[in-house]
C-alpha cells in the first residue's frame, strides 16, 4: 500500500495478498510518481508509447483503481486478447495488479468499493456486457495494445461470413480504442508506435529511452516482437 502524506491525491493501490515484492517489481516511489503524473494531467484522453508495456500496465492500471474510489461508476479494461492478458497476470510490474488480473479473468466482471470492472478484447463477440453498460456510468477505460501490427479485423473474422468480414473491414483501424473514445470521459491506451487523434502522449521520466535494438552482426529485431517479452 503506498502513502503519500504530503499530497491531498494520496491513493491506496488495490491489495488481495500481501505478498514479499518481486526484484522486478517497480519501487513504491516509482509507482506513486507514475500514477501522479497521470492524476495531475489534465486531458482527458492519455497515450502510455514507451516501451515497457509491463510498467506502463501496472502505472496506468493502479490509477484507474484509484480513480474508481474518487468516482464510483463503470470501468473498462480492455486487453488485446487472451495471450495478453496472461502476459498482464504474470509479468505486470506490482502483486496487486497481477492479483487483480487472474480475479478479473473470468467472469470478466470484479467489484471493486463502490465501482466495477469489465474485461474484453478487441473482439466484437466480447463487447456485448460492456455495450449493455449504461453509457453515463461508465467512469473510465485502460486500453491495452500489444507490440503488434495486426489489422484490426483479424481479431475475429470468420472466413466463412462474408458479411461480417466486409462490415469489420470498414471499421477504422484503432476502433478497438476509438469506440471508447467517444463516450469514456477519461481513457489512457497503452500502445507502443501508434498514432491516435486527440490524445495527450505522456512519458515518463524514469522509463529509459532505447533506441531500436540490434542483434549481433547489426541485424535489427523485428518490430511487432515485445522486447519485453524477451527480458522477462
Amino acid at each position: 500500500m503506498l502513502h503519500c502524506p504530503k499530497s491531498p491525491c494520496a491513493f491506496r493501490p488495490f491489495s488481495l495478498i500481501i505478498l514479499p515484492m518481486s526484484y522486478r517489481d517497480l519501487s513504491k516511489e516509482i509507482l506513486y510518481e507514475g500514477v501522479k503524473t497521470l492524476v495531475n494531467t489534465e486531458s482527458a484522453h492519455i497515450h502510455l508509447a514507451q516501451q515497457k508495456l509491463y510498467t506502463l500496465f501496472s502505472i496506468g492500471f493502479q490509477y484507474l483503481l484509484y480513480k474508481s474510489t474518487k468516482e464510483a461508476g463503470h470501468y473498462i479494461i480492455r486487453v488485446e486478447d487472451s495471450y495478453l492478458l496472461d502476459k498482464l497476470q504474470k509479468k505486470s510490474k506490482d502483486q496487486s495488479s497481477r492479483r487483480f488480473m487472474q480475479s478479473l479473468a473470468l467472469p470478466r466482471k470484479f467489484k471493486y468499493g463502490g465501482s466495477v470492472f469489465h474485461l474484453d478484447f478487441f473482439n466484437l463477440s466480447t463487447w456485448a456486457n460492456t455495450n449493455e453498460l449504461p453509457k453515463e456510468k461508465v467512469k473510465g477505460a485502460l486500453i491495452v495494445k500489444n507490440a503488434t501490427k495486426k489489422p484490426f479485423g483479424d481479431y475475429f473474422v470468420d472466413e466463412e461470413d462474408e458479411q461480417m468480414k466486409a462490415m469489420l473491414e470498414s471499421l477504422p483501424a484503432d476502433y478497438y480504442y476509438s469506440s471508447l473514445q467517444q463516450f469514456v470521459p477519461k481513457t489512457i491506451v497503452i500502445a507502443y508506435d501508434e498514432e491516435y487523434n486527440d490524445v495527450e502522449q505522456v512519458r515518463f521520466p524514469f522509463i529509459k529511452e532505447e533506441p531500436k535494438e540490434k542483434l549481433s552482426r547489426g541485424v535489427n529485431i523485428a518490430s511487432d516482437v515485445n522486447l519485453d517479452d524477451l527480458k522477462d
